[in-house]
């Protein structure tokens, strides 16, 4: 930590262990928000636009104006909310206000994209949700380095890479059994709302006991979203890694129903129906190369190796995905893709901790960090249009063509990453 006139307690980097019950509340947060978050991005938002939209192309339209915009939000809330945390001296500490605020935030958005019947309202409420949800990962990741020794890193970020499938899945599977759009984007949210409650009330949040010298300009604000390359080398190459890896494996994710009624015919509650198998699939895969890759990053101290592995499952994944000839081919691909997006979430948090600038504000860097996830929702569906439309003018096909896009990225992410070298 650099030396400011802050003072904290408790230490959480010199502890030998993370507070009782902190692993499961984490956990806990990050199921929550992926459950209320990820599911309408990956199924319910697109079902939801078609529904609200005169013809399909509209819909395709709406849904990447929607999605890129929101996550241009969520990029900007990310780091922000970060970067206040960091400064934030209320009593009940650091990180709680903005996890529990951001769900909240979050709550309100999702219950009026339910109800929505205009585009631009489902906009503006998709806009909070971003805004929220980023908002609290981004506090809630923060609270890592504050827990957690060194040590113990692989195996919280492979806690971290479960909650995430897990939380799609139990989406998937709600929103299976949910005809309506209210309950389908209510219902997570609530359920979400709860555990990040029974989060917050049993962590032991960092305190500072005295204001921050300087307040918050102008400067500061954008600053939030820069970091210098040249001087933090090893934090530049993991935030473009990350970029590539999460383009590979969540940037055509929203596209998947889409693909799915497009090549095979299905009807939308059959789509939802085989969404929710593929996810199921992909879950299992990706809980036990999650959980198998953290312990193995922590016992041979090594995090490398995990990325680049990820790539490669990821790029024979997409490269199957696109060539699919049936839904049984989808499934080994979408299983293959979850053992290679396991191995990137077991030690995605554990080497972006390890590679953190050293400027006192973890929670900002780490939503620097953050931006590289959720900066890939917004450019995806921005450019995805374009991209499957130039597609469908090939032989391969729109969607053949986006996949084998998002493999050459994921590629580059394999490569790219040996060039860290503050971590092995």
């Amino acid at each position: 930590m650099s030396k400011t006139s802050l003072s904290v307690e408790p230490a959480g980097p010199s502890r030998q262990r993370a507070p009782r019950g902190y692993a499961r509340g984490l956990f806990a947060v990050n199921f929550g928000v992926f459950l209320a978050a990820t599911t309408p991005m990956a199924v319910t938002l697109a079902f939801k636009i078609e529904h609200i939209s005169a013809s399909p192309g509209e819909a395709t339209a709406n849904l990447a104006v929607i999605l890129a915009v929101g996550a241009l939000f969520g990029l900007v809330a990310n780091p922000v909310a970060g970067r206040l945390s960091d400064r934030t001296t209320s009593k009940w500490g650091m990180r709680r206000p903005w996890i529990l605020g951001g769900m909240l935030v979050g709550l309100a958005g999702l219950f009026i994209v339910g109800i929505a019947t205009s585009f631009w309202v489902v906009l503006a409420a998709w806009c909070a949700v971003q805004a929220g949800t980023n908002a609290t990962v981004a506090a809630a990741s923060a609270t890592i380095p504050d827990q957690v020794p060194p040590s113990r890193f692989g195996s919280v970020s492979g806690l971290v890479g479960v909650a995430t499938p897990l939380g799609v899945l139990a989406g998937f599977t709600i929103v299976n059994f949910l005809a309506d759009d209210v309950p389908r984007f209510v219902v997570p949210a609530l359920i979400a709302t709860a555990l990040t409650v029974w989060f917050v009330v049993g962590l032991e949040d960092r305190v500072l006991t005295e204001k921050p010298a300087r307040r918050f300009t102008v400067g500061q604000f954008f600053g939030s979203f820069v970091f210098n390359p040249a001087k933090h080398p090893d934090f530049g190459w993991t935030w473009l890694a990350q970029f590539l890896i999460m383009f590979g494996y969540g940037g055509i994710a929203s596209y998947l129903p889409y693909y799915l009624t497009e090549k095979f015919g299905f009807e939308e509650q059959d789509a939802i129906a085989k969404v929710l198998t593929v996810n199921a699939v992909s879950t299992a895969m990706m809980m036990i190369s999650s959980l198998a890759g953290g312990f193995l990053s922590d016992k041979l101290g090594k995090r490398r190796p995990f990325v680049a592995a990820a790539g490669g499952f990821i790029v024979v994944g997409l490269v199957s995905l696109a060539f699919a000839p049936d839904f049984a081919t989808v499934l080994l691909a979408q299983a293959i893709i979850g053992i290679g997006a396991g191995l990137f979430f077991s030690v995605s948090l554990a080497l972006a901790t390890e590679v953190l600038p050293d400027t006192g504000e973890s929670a900002k860097d780490l939503g620097v960090l953050n931006t590289a996830a959720s900066l890939p929702q917004s450019v995806a569906p921005a450019i995805a249009p374009a991209i499957i439309a130039l597609g469908a003018s090939t032989p391969l096909g729109g969607f053949t063509v986006y996949y084998l896009f998002g493999a050459i990225l994921a590629l580059a992410a394999a490569v790219i990453i040996y060039r860290v070298k503050g971590a092995k």
